[in-house]
Protein backbone atom coordinates (compact mmCIF):
# COMPACT_ATOMS: atom_id res chain seq x y z
CA UNK A 1 0.00 0.00 0.00
CA UNK A 2 1.49 3.34 -1.08
CA UNK A 3 0.45 6.12 1.28
CA UNK A 4 1.46 9.47 -0.21
CA UNK A 5 0.37 11.81 2.56
CA UNK A 6 -0.59 11.72 6.22
CA UNK A 7 -2.18 14.55 8.16
CA UNK A 8 -1.90 13.73 11.83
CA UNK A 9 -4.82 15.87 12.99
CA UNK A 10 -7.90 17.38 11.38
CA UNK A 11 -10.91 18.91 13.08
CA UNK A 12 -12.72 19.50 9.79
CA UNK A 13 -12.53 16.39 7.58
CA UNK A 14 -14.67 14.11 9.77
CA UNK A 15 -17.68 16.07 11.08
CA UNK A 16 -17.99 15.82 14.84
CA UNK A 17 -14.74 13.93 15.39
CA UNK A 18 -11.00 14.47 15.70
CA UNK A 19 -9.26 12.51 13.00
CA UNK A 20 -6.14 11.85 10.98
CA UNK A 21 -6.17 11.81 7.17
CA UNK A 22 -4.46 9.35 4.83
CA UNK A 23 -3.86 10.35 1.20
CA UNK A 24 -3.69 7.71 -1.53
CA UNK A 25 -2.61 8.29 -5.14
CA UNK A 26 -4.20 7.82 -8.53
CA UNK A 27 -7.57 8.93 -9.88
CA UNK A 28 -9.86 8.15 -12.80
CA UNK A 29 -11.06 11.78 -12.95
CA UNK A 30 -9.27 14.83 -14.29
CA UNK A 31 -11.27 17.61 -12.67
CA UNK A 32 -9.53 20.83 -13.76
CA UNK A 33 -10.08 22.38 -10.30
CA UNK A 34 -8.67 19.37 -8.39
CA UNK A 35 -6.68 20.38 -5.30
CA UNK A 36 -4.30 17.38 -5.40
CA UNK A 37 -2.82 17.43 -8.91
CA UNK A 38 0.33 15.56 -7.91
CA UNK A 39 -1.63 12.64 -6.47
CA UNK A 40 -3.84 12.51 -9.55
CA UNK A 41 -1.32 13.00 -12.38
CA UNK A 42 2.00 11.80 -10.95
CA UNK A 43 1.42 9.58 -7.92
CA UNK A 44 4.62 7.62 -8.53
CA UNK A 45 6.60 10.83 -8.09
CA UNK A 46 4.99 11.65 -4.74
CA UNK A 47 6.69 10.76 -1.44
CA UNK A 48 5.70 7.45 0.12
CA UNK A 49 5.05 7.07 3.84
CA UNK A 50 5.47 3.50 5.13
CA UNK A 51 2.16 1.96 6.12
CA UNK A 52 3.75 0.56 9.29
CA UNK A 53 4.74 4.08 10.36
CA UNK A 54 1.18 5.34 9.89
CA UNK A 55 -0.30 2.42 11.83
CA UNK A 56 2.26 2.83 14.62
CA UNK A 57 1.28 6.50 14.96
CA UNK A 58 -2.40 5.65 15.02
CA UNK A 59 -1.81 3.00 17.67
CA UNK A 60 -0.18 5.60 19.93
CA UNK A 61 -2.96 8.16 19.35
CA UNK A 62 -5.95 5.94 20.09
CA UNK A 63 -6.96 7.98 23.14
CA UNK A 64 -6.67 11.28 21.27
CA UNK A 65 -8.15 10.61 17.82
CA UNK A 66 -11.61 9.27 17.04
CA UNK A 67 -11.32 8.45 13.38
CA UNK A 68 -9.28 8.20 10.20
CA UNK A 69 -10.22 9.77 6.86
CA UNK A 70 -9.03 8.06 3.70
CA UNK A 71 -8.87 10.31 0.66
CA UNK A 72 -6.92 10.77 -2.56
CA UNK A 73 -6.83 10.75 -5.47
CA UNK A 74 -9.58 8.16 -5.56
CA UNK A 75 -9.13 5.57 -2.79
CA UNK A 76 -11.41 2.94 -4.35
CA UNK A 77 -8.85 2.41 -7.13
CA UNK A 78 -6.45 0.88 -4.60
CA UNK A 79 -6.78 -2.93 -4.48
CA UNK A 80 -5.32 -3.07 -0.96
CA UNK A 81 -7.80 -0.55 0.45
CA UNK A 82 -9.85 -3.14 2.41
CA UNK A 83 -6.71 -4.51 4.08
CA UNK A 84 -5.60 -1.03 5.10
CA UNK A 85 -9.00 -0.25 6.56
CA UNK A 86 -9.08 -3.56 8.47
CA UNK A 87 -5.78 -2.65 10.10
CA UNK A 88 -7.18 0.74 11.09
CA UNK A 89 -10.45 -0.73 12.39
CA UNK A 90 -8.49 -3.23 14.51
CA UNK A 91 -7.08 -0.21 16.36
CA UNK A 92 -10.62 0.89 17.22
CA UNK A 93 -11.02 3.83 14.87
CA UNK A 94 -13.99 5.08 12.92
CA UNK A 95 -13.22 5.28 9.20
CA UNK A 96 -14.44 7.91 6.75
CA UNK A 97 -14.03 7.33 3.02
CA UNK A 98 -13.84 10.11 0.43
CA UNK A 99 -14.88 8.98 -3.04
CA UNK A 100 -16.01 10.21 -6.43
CA UNK A 101 -18.58 7.41 -6.50
CA UNK A 102 -17.36 5.58 -9.60
CA UNK A 103 -16.97 2.21 -7.87
CA UNK A 104 -20.32 1.48 -6.24
CA UNK A 105 -19.57 -2.22 -5.75
CA UNK A 106 -16.51 -1.40 -3.66
CA UNK A 107 -18.38 1.14 -1.53
CA UNK A 108 -21.17 -1.38 -1.03
CA UNK A 109 -18.75 -4.17 -0.06
CA UNK A 110 -16.88 -1.96 2.41
CA UNK A 111 -20.19 -0.96 3.97
CA UNK A 112 -21.49 -4.53 4.16
CA UNK A 113 -18.27 -5.63 5.86
CA UNK A 114 -18.62 -2.71 8.31
CA UNK A 115 -15.23 -1.34 7.31
CA UNK A 116 -16.47 2.22 6.79
CA UNK A 117 -18.58 4.41 9.04
CA UNK A 118 -19.02 7.54 6.92
CA UNK A 119 -18.76 8.37 3.22
CA UNK A 120 -18.16 11.78 1.67
CA UNK A 121 -19.11 11.57 -2.00
CA UNK A 122 -18.14 14.34 -4.37
CA UNK A 123 -20.87 15.55 -6.68
CA UNK A 124 -19.07 17.32 -9.47
CA UNK A 125 -22.04 19.05 -11.06
CA UNK A 126 -25.48 18.45 -12.49
CA UNK A 127 -25.81 15.30 -14.56
CA UNK A 128 -25.86 17.37 -17.75
CA UNK A 129 -22.37 18.73 -17.11
CA UNK A 130 -20.87 15.85 -15.14
CA UNK A 131 -18.49 14.46 -17.77
CA UNK A 132 -17.05 17.89 -18.55
CA UNK A 133 -16.25 18.73 -14.95
CA UNK A 134 -14.98 15.25 -14.12
CA UNK A 135 -12.75 15.13 -17.18
CA UNK A 136 -14.08 11.64 -17.80
CA UNK A 137 -16.04 10.69 -20.92
CA UNK A 138 -16.83 7.09 -19.97
CA UNK A 139 -20.26 5.99 -21.16
CA UNK A 140 -20.84 4.41 -17.74
CA UNK A 141 -19.87 7.51 -15.76
CA UNK A 142 -23.32 8.74 -14.83
CA UNK A 143 -24.67 5.25 -14.24
CA UNK A 144 -22.05 4.36 -11.64
CA UNK A 145 -22.19 7.76 -9.94
CA UNK A 146 -25.96 7.52 -9.71
CA UNK A 147 -25.71 3.97 -8.35
CA UNK A 148 -23.39 5.02 -5.54
CA UNK A 149 -25.52 8.04 -4.67
CA UNK A 150 -28.66 5.88 -4.57
CA UNK A 151 -26.93 3.27 -2.38
CA UNK A 152 -25.99 5.92 0.16
CA UNK A 153 -29.41 7.55 0.15
CA UNK A 154 -31.25 4.26 0.52
CA UNK A 155 -28.98 2.66 3.13
CA UNK A 156 -28.06 3.10 6.78
CA UNK A 157 -24.46 4.23 6.34
CA UNK A 158 -23.83 7.83 7.38
CA UNK A 159 -22.81 10.06 4.49
CA UNK A 160 -22.59 13.49 2.93
CA UNK A 161 -22.61 14.82 -0.59
CA UNK A 162 -20.39 17.78 -1.42
CA UNK A 163 -19.55 20.02 -4.33
CA UNK A 164 -16.56 22.30 -4.79
CA UNK A 165 -18.17 25.33 -6.42
CA UNK A 166 -16.22 27.13 -9.14
CA UNK A 167 -17.47 30.40 -10.62
CA UNK A 168 -16.33 29.56 -14.13
CA UNK A 169 -17.81 26.03 -14.10
CA UNK A 170 -21.02 26.12 -12.05
CA UNK A 171 -24.23 28.08 -12.55
CA UNK A 172 -27.42 28.40 -10.53
CA UNK A 173 -29.19 25.99 -12.88
CA UNK A 174 -26.74 23.25 -11.85
CA UNK A 175 -27.92 23.43 -8.25
CA UNK A 176 -31.57 23.40 -9.30
CA UNK A 177 -30.83 20.16 -11.18
CA UNK A 178 -28.81 18.68 -8.29
CA UNK A 179 -31.63 19.57 -5.87
CA UNK A 180 -34.08 17.53 -7.94
CA UNK A 181 -31.64 14.68 -8.55
CA UNK A 182 -30.63 14.21 -4.89
CA UNK A 183 -33.89 15.26 -3.22
CA UNK A 184 -34.10 13.80 0.28
CA UNK A 185 -30.34 13.40 0.74
CA UNK A 186 -29.16 13.46 4.34
CA UNK A 187 -26.75 16.39 4.08
CA UNK A 188 -24.96 18.43 1.45
CA UNK A 189 -21.94 20.74 1.66
CA UNK A 190 -20.97 23.45 -0.79
CA UNK A 191 -17.23 24.05 -0.66
CA UNK A 192 -15.71 27.30 -1.84
CA UNK A 193 -13.03 26.87 -4.51
CA UNK A 194 -9.53 27.92 -3.45
CA UNK A 195 -6.72 28.44 -5.94
CA UNK A 196 -3.23 27.12 -5.18
CA UNK A 197 -0.12 25.81 -6.86
CA UNK A 198 -1.47 22.27 -6.39
CA UNK A 199 -4.52 22.79 -8.60
CA UNK A 200 -4.59 20.63 -11.73
CA UNK A 201 -5.11 23.75 -13.87
CA UNK A 202 -4.10 26.66 -11.61
CA UNK A 203 -4.87 30.28 -12.30
CA UNK A 204 -8.01 29.66 -14.35
CA UNK A 205 -10.71 29.61 -11.71
CA UNK A 206 -12.20 31.60 -8.84
CA UNK A 207 -14.77 31.25 -6.07
CA UNK A 208 -18.23 32.63 -5.67
CA UNK A 209 -18.80 34.94 -2.70
CA UNK A 210 -20.37 33.61 0.50
CA UNK A 211 -23.59 35.44 -0.37
CA UNK A 212 -23.72 33.69 -3.75
CA UNK A 213 -22.92 30.30 -2.24
CA UNK A 214 -25.67 30.80 0.33
CA UNK A 215 -28.08 31.45 -2.52
CA UNK A 216 -27.15 28.10 -4.06
CA UNK A 217 -27.49 26.47 -0.63
CA UNK A 218 -31.01 27.89 -0.29
CA UNK A 219 -31.94 26.21 -3.57
CA UNK A 220 -30.66 22.86 -2.34
CA UNK A 221 -32.47 23.25 1.01
CA UNK A 222 -35.80 23.18 -0.82
CA UNK A 223 -35.40 19.37 -1.04
CA UNK A 224 -32.34 18.53 1.12
CA UNK A 225 -32.74 19.17 4.87
CA UNK A 226 -29.14 19.96 5.85
CA UNK A 227 -27.07 22.16 3.53
CA UNK A 228 -24.05 24.16 4.66
CA UNK A 229 -21.30 26.26 3.08
CA UNK A 230 -17.67 25.44 3.84
CA UNK A 231 -14.32 27.06 3.23
CA UNK A 232 -15.15 30.76 3.01
CA UNK A 233 -15.30 33.56 5.56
Amino acid sequence: MKIHGFQTLTLLDYPGYTAATIFLGGCNFRCPFCQNAGLVLRPDEEPVIPEDDVLAFLKKRRRVLDGVCITGGEPTLEPELPELIRSIKELGYLVKLDTNGTHPAIVRKLAEEKLIDYVAMDIKSSREHYARLAGNSSEKLLAVVEETAAFLMEGNLDYEFRTTVVRELHEQEDFVAIRDWLAGARRYYLQAYRDSEHILKPGNYSSYSREELERFAAILREKIPVVEVRGIE
